[in-house]
């Protein structure tokens, strides 16, 4: 007989071997990355679905308010959840029922998923849609809140298969920054970290995007690289540090988050080494995957963020489209409400 419940941080540990273990675990399901969530003002709700005291599957849902005062309706989000067997109909029943308890009792107007399960796994898609979902159409560009295509490496093979799959200038670039004595080291320390953060806003910058303030940074610090989660790259050249990275661990998996690099030194090729290195430290730590994360879905060169794209995909691999956007609605009236009325009404607030 399945059960269903929230768990709390004695159970932690039980909670993330089975993230760690599961073949759709993802370090935005993790203990961790809801703690770092909830510095950003989400409440995580870490539900397991147990059978004989064994968990069987897992969501980590993310509760927000909705940003009217006095009502006590809110929203479930769960980053690339479930982690679950995606062909068991059975087990996916029983864990979303399982949530829908959940979400009587906070108040939630629905729960969206956006699934690490490619576009032609349709059995599963079928058994959302047997659960109550319905998708959510996202179109390219990243639209939706996780990227709908990203770019994927087998990285099982030997380095020597990998630089052989690469395109032949990215091979050059790598050998020209090693030539070059660019060096890439582990960040040791929160001095390390802010190194980081500077070289990220630098790149905002000159590529005119927006990035999350310094204490997003410290908690995923706190939460993910001091537990052996995340690890920082940082490429020096002459004694500088010219281009830094984040990456993701969980179980065989490891995910490229976030890429920067200085104005200067760029002829140097810092960035083609320093994901060289993450992709031998994947490997070292027995992985199979790297994920370079998102790309657009859209292929055209005119297209801002080809760029984006034409550079991950040097480095071989596929380029996957994820199942997209589901939500699964408890309350139409509040859902309109979400959708229609509720960005008006904190636009109007805003300003």
């Amino acid at each position: 007989m399945f059960t269903t419940r929230i768990i709390d941080i004695k159970e932690k540990e039980r909670y993330d071997s089975f993230i760690d273990a599961h073949p759709k675990g993802h370090f935005l399901q993790l203990w961790e990355w809801g703690q770092v969530k909830q510095g950003m003002g989400w409440e995580p709700l870490p539900l397991v679905l147990e059978e004989d005291g064994i968990i069987k599957a897992s969501l980590l849902i993310l509760k927000r308010k909705l940003p009217i005062p006095g009502l006590k309706k809110c929203i479930f989000y769960s980053p690339r959840g479930p982690v679950v067997d995606i062909e068991n109909e059975e087990l996916c029943q029983a864990l979303f029922k399982g949530a829908e308890k959940v979400a009587r009792d906070e108040g939630a107007i629905l729960l969206k998923i956006d699934p690490d399960v490619a576009i032609e796994q349709q059995k599963f898609k079928d058994i959302l849609i047997k659960c109550g979902f319905r998708a959510n159409e996202t179109g390219l560009d990243f639209e939706g809140v996780q990227p709908r295509f990203v770019f994927r490496l087998d990285v099982s093979g030997t380095e020597k298969q990998l630089m052989e799959n690469m395109h032949a200038k990215w091979r050059y670039n790598i050998r020209l920054a090693a030539k070059k004595k660019v060096s890439i080291k582990i960040a040791q320390n929160k001095e390390d970290l802010r190194v980081f953060y500077e070289i990220l806003k630098e790149t905002a910058s000159r590529d005119h995007f927006l990035v999350r303030g310094y204490e997003y940074f410290a908690w995923i610090w706190d939460y993910m690289v001091e537990k052996n989660y995340a690890k920082i790259f940082l490429a020096e050249y002459e004694g500088q540090t010219i281009a830094a990275t984040l990456a993701l661990i969980t179980g065989d998996k490891v995910w490229y988050l976030y890429g920067a690099s200085s104005n200067n030194y760029r002829s140097v090729m810092p960035n083609y080494l320093i994901q060289w290195e993450m992709i031998r430290w994947a490997r070292q730590q027995d992985c199979k995957l790297y994920d370079f994360r998102g790309v657009s879905g859209d292929m055209d060169e005119t297209n801002p963020l080809y760029g984006l794209y034409r550079f991950k995909k040097g480095f071989g691999g596929d380029m996957i489209e994820f199942a997209g956007e589901w939500d699964m609605v408890y309350s139409r009236l509040f859902f309109w409400l979400w959708n229609k009325v509720i960005p008006i009404y904190t636009k109007i607030r805003k300003a």
